[in-house]
């Protein structure tokens, strides 16, 4: 059975999307949300798109997906390739048409926020006209997100992170196209052009290597930033399709290296899962939510 929305005029096909700066559990929770519906999620990360660097884009292991199917993920052989919003906008309509026809529903995730504007705001698309459509937006204060992006980089690299880049590495290359536009691979270059030549010290190959890994935490940092800035742009456009959940006090916990889990299940999993259900049941705007910041965006409680 296909999740849609009957009208008078038309039948309008559902898609769910998935918002939020990086690091903050986007995926996991389209993963979870997938186990409780008919469900199958398209990757909306410009850089996931790529075969490769696995580590280094966080992209999500094949044992991790719970048989889930993921479209528009690690489809990319050229590294060069530039993999525009054009591009992202066709394989999008392709997929939703693909898992539209399975009779699930598309749960959009990533992090590339300017090419899921152009999707929904092009008027050659005419994407929300299209489709019923709600925004579950998974947010974490700064200071917090920030503490554990350093956390992420640092389990990056001792998961081989830096081996992983160290492949790709070309004397020369432009890290403006392609994969090697990753956070970490720019980054890496100047160690990499040191590492193998002799005469100098192991000690300052080790304080390059050092800072390559503190420009990497920055540089997450910042992208996270602009991440949020441009969500919040995009809420007042989107209006009440939006719903946002406040994860800070899970990442707190987990930072606490307390268990975090029961807290990431009442504070995040438990209200996106009432949030679809009402969506799928044409109940959305009902009871359990309040207005969040401002009139357009709703939040999400606990007590949902």
């Amino acid at each position: 059975m296909a999740f849609t929305t009957s009208t008078l005029a038309e039948k309008k096909n559902k898609v769910l999307f998935i918002l939020g700066a990086t690091g903050t559990g986007k995926t996991k929770l389209s993963i979870n949300l997938s186990t409780y519906y008919p469900a199958e999620i398209i990757n909306s990360d410009k850089i996931q798109v790529y075969k490769g660097l696995d580590i280094v884009t966080n992209k999500v292991l094949e044992s991790e997906r719970c048989s889930i199917p993921h479209h528009i993920l690690g489809i990319i052989d050229d590294p060069e390739y530039d993999f525009t919003m054009n591009d992202f906008c066709k394989h999008v309509l392709e997929s939703l048409d693909l898992i539209i026809g399975n009779g699930h529903l598309p749960i959009i995730v990533g992090g590339s926020n300017s090419y899921l504007r152009k999707l929904v705001e092009d008027p050659t698309i005419a994407f929300l006209s299209k489709y019923d459509c709600c925004f579950i937006w998974v947010d974490v204060s700064l200071p917090t997100l920030f503490k554990y992006v350093g956390k992420r980089v640092d389990e990056m690299v001792e998961g081989g992170m830096v081996d992983e880049i160290r492949e790709y590495f070309v004397p020369g290359a432009d890290n403006t196209k392609g994969i090697r536009r990753a956070i970490g691979v720019p980054e890496l270059d100047s160690f990499f052009a040191i590492e193998k030549k002799s005469g100098i010290d192991d000690a300052i190959k080790e304080m390059i290597l050092k800072k390559a890994i503190e420009e990497t935490k920055q540089n997450t940092c910042i992208l996270a930033k602009n991440q949020l800035s441009k969500i919040q742009n995009m809420t007042h456009m989107l209006e009440s399709m939006v719903y946002k959940i406040d994860s800070t006090e899970v990442f707190e916990a987990l930072l606490r290296g307390e268990d975090y889990k029961h807290l990431h299940q009442e504070i995040v999993i438990k209200p996106s899962k009432e949030i679809v259900k009402r969506f799928l049941e044409e109940t959305t705007d009902e009871f359990g939510y309040e207005k969040y910041s401002n009139d357009n965006v709703k939040h999400a409680s606990n007590g949902v």
